[in-house]
């Protein structure tokens, strides 16, 4: 279930008017949302870096690593054929080689070709594989390279493989959706219009985390010292308890 984009908002609002530290508009709290959702996002796979270093907890429902698979989860995707060949066309020539990667996709996990999984290299190790007899590509192993052009799959040395031309599909942790709270003017005030907000997409358990992100964003903001305060005293509060 995802986290209420109201009662995020209702809470900073509440948090934020508090002593007249300051008002935060719907436009401005939708942005400072936006980019709350994505830090914590991320942080995700910084975290699960640096508790990959240390042992577990046995205990199910209180192990770390668990917990953030648990949150990651929710983003996890997987696409088929026709899918990639929707959202992932080629680019025009001379660069059809090319599957072009949509910005809903924030890392990619898995690419297949029929069952065979593409060894995704950087660019070095691919440019140096298609030029040797011995590690060039084949279609049983198919070998891949991420560039800001896209995403290139070869199967052999001058041949290059496209959900047209072959049976494919892909996981990979999908971006978070943009969130909004939406609204109508009445009498000169917005009313929250639930028909067309965008709630968060982060798990349950990051409610507290987002208020605190964001009225320390909306601190500066406003330019409130004491806000900016608040907001990270909490935050690293929260941040604690959740890493004892």
């Amino acid at each position: 279930m995802a986290v209420s984009i109201d009662t995020v908002y209702q809470r900073v609002l509440t948090l934020a008017s508090k002593e007249q530290r300051g008002y935060i508009t719907p436009q401005e709290f939708n942005l400072l949302a936006n980019h709350a959702q994505m830090e914590i996002f991320e942080q995700y796979f910084y975290d699960i870096k640096q508790f990959n270093r240390i042992p577990g907890n046995a205990t199910e429902y209180s192990d770390m690593l668990n917990i953030l698979h648990e949150k990651i989860g929710l983003f996890e995707e997987e696409e088929d054929n026709a899918w990639m060949i929707t959202n992932m066309p080629t680019l025009p020539a001379p660069l059809q080689s090319y599957m072009q990667i949509p910005s809903e996709i924030y890392k990619i996990g898995t690419v297949r070709i029929g069952d065979n999984q593409v060894e995704l290299v950087n660019t070095k190790d691919f440019d140096a594989a298609m030029i040797s007899p011995l590690t060039a590509p084949t279609s049983s192993r198919p070998i891949g390279t991420l560039t800001s052009k896209g995403l290139r799959v070869a199967v052999a040395k001058d041949e290059f493989a496209t959900p047209g031309d072959f049976t494919m599909n892909i996981s990979y942790i999908a971006r978070p959706a943009e969130v909004q709270w939406a609204y109508v003017v009445v009498n000169d005030k917005p009313l929250y219009n639930p028909n067309i907000a965008v709630d968060f997409e982060l798990h349950q358990s990051e409610e507290t985390e987002l208020v605190y992100k964001i009225l320390k964003l909306a601190g500066v903001n406003l330019k409130s010292a004491e806000m900016i305060q608040i907001g990270q005293t909490l935050e690293q509060t929260q941040n604690q308890l959740e890493k004892q």
